[in-house]
């Protein structure tokens, strides 16, 4: 398989290792988010998928290896710490404040931005991105549909103007129009210059992005190629394209 280029202004983990008690969850596993390009993650459940992106992100403190953001080792900084530094986490499951409106979730998200009128334009963007979320503005977040629950996710993320956006499973429960939608948002954030590491259930789709993407076998990278490559990939095929 191709070699991937060397990263420039890159996220990377190296060696990065994740224990919950006596259970280990990533062993060693390294990755490179190039700036500017998607990466995705493909794995079964239980591969550790999700544990990278908590590691990555913060919210799952690793027991070994680095991260690494443009040069930079942030692998123990804590989660506001790594927002402030333009690395998001969307969830898996979306994780939006059900009981508060779409409007107070957004601020929500922007709220390391001190300046009003920062955060005004942030909210014209995501508006400009996500017209329905405008339009549900004053609506509660816990009504909208799943399409638009993930909107409002994603829109949150971008309030803190990440860089890199961790996606965890965007299109999980989605109907396939919707899923359509969710990943041409992905691909055209990423059109604009931002980073994009995605773990994604939907290998066919994410595969049709990925500049670069890694397989995940109980914790472990198993293989890795452009998104061409581990489309042809008879193992890969058969684990996750159905063919």
């Amino acid at each position: 398989m191709s070699a991937q280029p060397a990263p420039e202004n890159a996220l990377v983990t190296e060696s990065l290792t994740v224990h919950y008690g006596p259970i280990q969850a990533l062993h060693g596993i390294s990755l490179r988010v190039p700036e500017g390009k998607i990466v995705v993650l493909l794995g079964a459940n239980g591969a550790g998928k999700s544990s990278a992106l908590g590691a990555i992100a913060g919210s799952v403190r690793p027991s070994g290896g680095r991260v690494l953001l443009d040069g930079q080792d942030v692998t123990y900084e804590s989660a506001p710490r790594k927002v402030a530094r333009g690395i998001v986490l969307v969830p898996e499951g979306r994780r939006i404040f059900a009981n508060l409106t779409v409007r107070e979730n957004l601020e929500l998200g922007g709220y390391l931005q001190r300046s009003g009128a920062t955060r005004r334009q942030r909210l014209e963007y995501v508006h400009g991105l996500f017209p329905r979320l405008a339009e549900r503005s004053r609506q509660l977040a816990g009504t909208l549909s799943g399409g638009e629950q993930q909107m409002l996710a994603m829109g949150r993320a971008l309030m803190s103007e990440a860089t890199v956006l961790l996606l965890d499973e965007p299109s999980l429960g989605l109907a396939p129009n919707l899923v359509t939608e969710i990943f041409a948002c992905i691909q055209q954030l990423n059109c604009q210059g931002l980073t994009v590491l995605l773990v994604e259930q939907n290998a066919h789709k994410s595969l049709a992005l990925a500049d670069w993407a890694y397989v995940l076998e109980t914790g472990r990278v198993v293989a890795e190629g452009t998104g061409a490559e581990l489309q042809a990939n008879d193992k890969v095929q058969e684990a996750y394209l159905g063919l």
